[in-house]
């Protein structure tokens, strides 16, 4: 009876366990990726508008400038008198527009702002302008784009209006532009179902038509207290009388006082929020229909297991013991195959797949013959190179303990110091570190494996760009690398660094296997200890300097040969044999 109380209590509290457990997660992943997504989708529409904004504003600065460009060059070619004749300033419109149709009239005005010649549809010739405002204001500037104003024609227009010069004085040359086609230049952009482009003035006054209803010289109510000048491109949401929320996007033309409005519904912008939380929502009810069910499948299952647990309790208990070492062996194992052969397999499959790729476009002509084709056909021998590279750190660290025979050459330092340097100052300096090389000149080479000392030197560099990150952030780091000889037959090769340094307590056992200062996760504790046995093979030694706060410095001393680097002998560079250490202690 007490069993089965027992047994009632663990199911419910089990069963609550198998539910709570993947649903916390379940819905926070839920909630953090909608959010994220919500975010991004905002973002990229807010971008797309601007965008389009910016490209609107360019390309209506660029027909106002062109009109005006027009003008200028007809001011330019001819005098006032020449322009004053009705029948010269009619054949100067037709001149003007076979090369665009975006004037309905040409006038020449005098100092005085008497209307001296006018070809168009209105009865224009004879109108004083003196005290208009365009004509005041292009009679100060030199030119001038007008807003929208009724003059005596009584109907809404703008005008872009020149000053030319000559021995009569000064006077003027203006040119109404077209209303509808300016009209439809700007409203011509369309954003979804309800976007819309307008201009309003300085005053909140419609300059061109607003599709959804707003008729030109009236005032936009929705915009009254958004018109104020401002840099760049101000996105912002709000409601228009009617209470519906728009997303609007505003710009400034740079050389007049004319606002750029581009504004889309909110719900329109947005509508795929709303399919996304559908989708939420069904994910939701899905994942916590099968979470439940399996939590009781999984839970019957477990507390009969219990049960019968108990049952052979003695023989399962040594039973136990063997499955946790095995265990831990089978976790190191699966660890190492999960983070360093699986991910390895995969980089040799996608780059096999883009050198098919490459020269797939290359046979079809896709892709010409050029030299960053050349330098991106280099980096993929290399990015190969550098898989077969860990490929074999891999096998050497496997077969940590046991003795082979490594290839042995002879090795310049002179030169493969700074090729292996090269591979991690990139590293370096985006973290704001200066890596620095002093090597003696005309040193003697060495006879060692050149991938085995790759690797050595790697795993240094990296735990030395590991230690001044954690002391210094992104500022003030300094990796030293050199090589000397010793006189005794030895070459010394450092690697100092001013990071945090090892405390005198871990300082001897550094070079011990699975020891490792870094946080979980970070590190093997395998690195210092393969390399020291690289080292130990190549009949060479490696010693450890360091004071906590100020740095470390790890020095590999090896034998030397005879001739000095750049004599005699053979010159051993990058063979592609190399490989990049894991993290060590």
């Amino acid at each position: 009876m007490n069993d089965e109380h027992r047994y009632r209590s663990l199911r419910r509290l089990v069963l609550a366990c198998m539910i709570l457990v993947p649903a916390v997660p379940f819905i926070a992943a839920l909630v953090i990726g909608y959010s994220h997504f919500t975010s991004a989708l905002e973002t990229g529409t807010i971008a797309s508008m601007k965008r389009i904004v910016a490209d609107h504003r360019h390309m209506l600065e660029t027909f106002l400038d062109e009109r005006r460009a027009d003008l200028e060059l007809i001011a330019a070619s001819y005098t006032f008198e020449e322009l004053a004749w009705p029948r010269s300033i009619q054949e100067v419109f037709r001149d003007l527009q076979t090369g665009s149709n975006a004037f309905v009239d040409l006038g020449v005005f005098n100092e005085a702002g008497v209307h001296m010649a006018y070809f168009g549809p209105y009865q224009l010739t004879g109108k004083v302008y003196r005290e208009a405002a365009w004509f005041q204001e292009v009679m100060k500037r030199g030119w001038y784009v007008s807003d929208i104003f009724l003059g005596y024609r009584n109907v809404p227009h703008f005008v872009i209006a020149v000053v030319g010069e000559d021995e009569s004085g000064r006077w003027v040359l203006r040119a109404t532009v077209d209303s509808n086609l300016f009209n439809d230049l700007v409203k011509k952009v369309r954003i979804g179902r309800t976007g819309e482009a307008y201009i309003v003035n300085r005053n909140g006054l419609f300059q061109t038509e607003r599709r959804s209803g707003g008729e030109l010289m009236r005032s936009d109510p929705g915009m009254a207290e958004h018109v104020r000048r401002h840099p760049g491109i101000r996105t912002f949401i709000d409601k228009d009388p009617q209470g519906v929320e728009h997303l609007y996007a505003t710009t400034w033309l740079e050389e007049k006082d004319w606002m750029l409005v581009v504004r889309q519904e909110k719900a329109d912008a947005f509508k795929a929020l709303r399919t996304t939380v559908y989708l939420v929502v069904l994910i939701l009810l899905a994942g916590g229909t099968g979470i439940v069910l399996t939590a009781f499948v999984l839970t019957s299952r477990i507390v009969r297991r219990m049960e019968r647990m108990d049952v052979e309790k003695d023989r399962l208990g040594e039973q136990l013991i063997r499955a946790t070492r095995l265990a831990e062996l089978g976790e190191m194992s699966a660890g190492f195959a999960h983070e360093i052969n699986n991910p390895l397999q995969i980089i040799k499959s996608e780059q096999a797949l883009i050198d098919t790729i490459l020269d797939e476009l290359r046979e079809r002509g896709d892709l010409p013959a050029s030299p960053d084709l050349e330098e991106l056909r280099d980096s993929m021998e290399q990015i190969s190179l550098q898989i077969e590279r860990c490929s074999k750190i891999t096998q050497a660290i496997l077969k940590f303990g046991r003795e082979s025979e490594p290839v042995t050459k002879d090795i310049d330092l002179l030169s493969f110091i700074p090729e292996v340097a090269s591979m991690v100052e990139k590293k370096a300096s985006v973290h704001g570190i200066t890596l620095e090389e002093e090597l003696e000149p005309n040193l003697p080479r060495i006879h060692g494996d050149p991938a085995q000392l790759q690797q050595v030197l790697l795993n240094l560099f990296n735990n030395a760009v590991d230690a001044v990150i954690a002391r210094h952030g992104a500022l003030g780091g300094i990796i030293l690398v050199g090589a000397r000889s010793r006189g005794d037959g030895q070459v010394a090769v450092t690697v100092q660094d001013n990071g945090c340094g090892i405390s005198p307590d871990d300082l001897d056992k550094v070079f011990s296997p699975f020891f490792t200062t870094k946080p979980v996760g970070k590190g093997t504790g395998l690195g210092l200890s393969v390399c020291y046995g690289i080292v130990n093979s190549m009949g060479g030694t490696m010693e450890v300097d360091s004071e906590p706060g100020k740095g470390t410095t790890f020095t590999i001393i090896l034998p030397a040969m005879s001739a000095p680097a750049g004599k005699a002998g053979t010159t051993v560079r990058d063979d592609g044999q190399g490989c990049e250490a894991l993290s060590a202690a």
